[in-house]
C-alpha cells in the first residue's frame, strides 16, 4: 500500500511518466542517480530534472560522493517516506474540505441550467439575466443537485478512506524512525560510557603510579634515618668521647653613638699656679735673692 501512495505523490508532482521512479527511491539505502537513469531508460539530465522537482518539495534526500578515479561528484537519492505521507495527507485534507463545501453549497442554494447549451448559473446570475440564456435565448430550468451531491459524497468517502490509510502508514513510519533513533541514542550513550570508563581507568593507573612513587620515597627516607649501630672498633676509640661542640657566641650589635665633631679651636691651656710653699730647693738657690 505504501508504494501506491508514493506513486500517487510522484504523479501529483511530476506526472504519470515518472511513476516508476517510486519503486527505486523506496529503498532503505540511497540509490545512485546513474542506476536510476539506466533502469528508467532515461538520460542523466532527464532523471535529474525529475529528482530536482521532487526535492523542491523536500520529499527526497541526497548524498554526494566523489569518484576517486574520474574526479566528479555523483549523487545518491532516497525517499523521505514520512515527509511524502505528510505531503499527501495535506492534499487529501484540502480536497476533503473543498468537497464538503461543495456539498453544503448544493444543498443550501438553487442552481439553474440551460439544457440546450448545458450552461449552469447561480440564483443571483439567473436574476440578472432574467432567467434566459444569452447564447440561445432558452429559459433556465432549476437543476436537480441530488445526483451531483451523491457523486460528491462518494468522492468524499473515498478520500476519507485514503486519509485513514495514510494515517496508519504514518504511524508505522514513525515507529520505524523511533526505533532507529533509540538505536542511535543507545550507541551514543554506550560511546559516552566507554569514554568515561577509559578516563576512570587512566585515573586509576596514574593514581597507582603516584602511590608507588610515594611508597618508594618513604622507604628511601626510612633507610637514611636508621639509627647507627655500635661499631666494633678498638676500646681506645670507644673510650674517646666527643667534645661538646662549642656554641658560637653571637655578638650583639651595639649601636654606637655618633661621635661629636672635635672643635677646631684650640682649648686654652691652664697655667699651673705656683705654690707659695717653700720649695725644698738647694741652699744655693735659696740664698739667691732677686735683684
Amino acid at each position: 500500500m505504501l508504494k501506491e501512495l508514493l506513486k500517487e505523490v510522484i504523479v501529483l508532482i511530476v506526472g504519470k511518466q515518472a511513476e516508476s521512479i517510486a519503486d527505486l527511491l523506496e529503498a532503505k539505502a540511497h540509490v545512485n542517480e546513474f542506476t536510476i537513469a539506466k533502469k528508467l531508460d532515461l538520460t542523466i539530465n532527464q532523471t535529474r530534472n525529475i529528482l530536482y522537482k521532487i526535492s523542491n518539495y523536500g520529499l527526497v534526500s541526497s548524498v554526494r560522493k566523489k569518484d576517486k578515479k574520474k574526479g566528479w561528484y555523483t549523487y545518491f537519492w532516497k525517499f523521505e517516506i514520512l515527509k511524502c505521507l505528510e505531503f499527501l495527507r495535506e492534499l487529501l485534507l484540502k480536497n476533503i474540505d473543498d468537497i464538503e463545501k461543495q456539498i453544503l453549497e448544493r444543498q443550501q442554494k438553487v442552481f439553474y441550467l440551460c439544457e440546450r447549451c448545458n450552461l449552469e448559473v447561480g440564483e443571483e446570475e439567473a436574476l440578472i439575466l432574467d432567467f434566459t440564456c444569452n447564447e440561445c435565448g432558452d429559459i433556465f430550468k432549476v437543476k436537480d443537485n441530488s445526483k451531483l451531491i451523491k457523486e460528491l459524497e462518494k468522492n468524499l468517502f473515498k478520500l476519507r478512506g485514503e486519509l485513514e490509510v495514510v494515517d496508519k502508514e504514518m504511524e508505522k513510519e514513525k515507529g520505524v524512525l523511533e526505533k532507529k533513533r533509540n538505536v542511535e541514542l543507545k550507541k551514543i550513550q554506550k560511546e559516552k560510557e566507554d569514554k568515561k570508563a577509559e578516563t576512570a581507568a587512566k585515573r586509576r593507573a596514574t593514581k597507582k603510579k603516584t602511590d608507588k612513587e610515594i611508597i618508594k620515597k618513604k622507604s628511601v627516607k626510612k633507610k637514611v634515618m636508621r639509627p647507627k649501630t655500635k661499631s666494633l672498633a678498638s676500646p681506645l676509640k670507644q673510650g674517646r668521647k666527643k667534645k661538646p661542640a662549642k656554641k658560637k657566641s653571637v655578638k650583639k650589635k651595639v649601636l654606637k653613638k655618633p661621635l661629636k665633631k672635635k672643635s677646631l679651636q684650640k682649648k686654652p691651656v691652664k697655667k699651673k699656679a705656683r705654690s707659695k710653699t717653700k720649695s725644698l730647693a738647694s741652699p744655693l738657690k735659696q740664698g739667691r735673692k732677686k735683684k
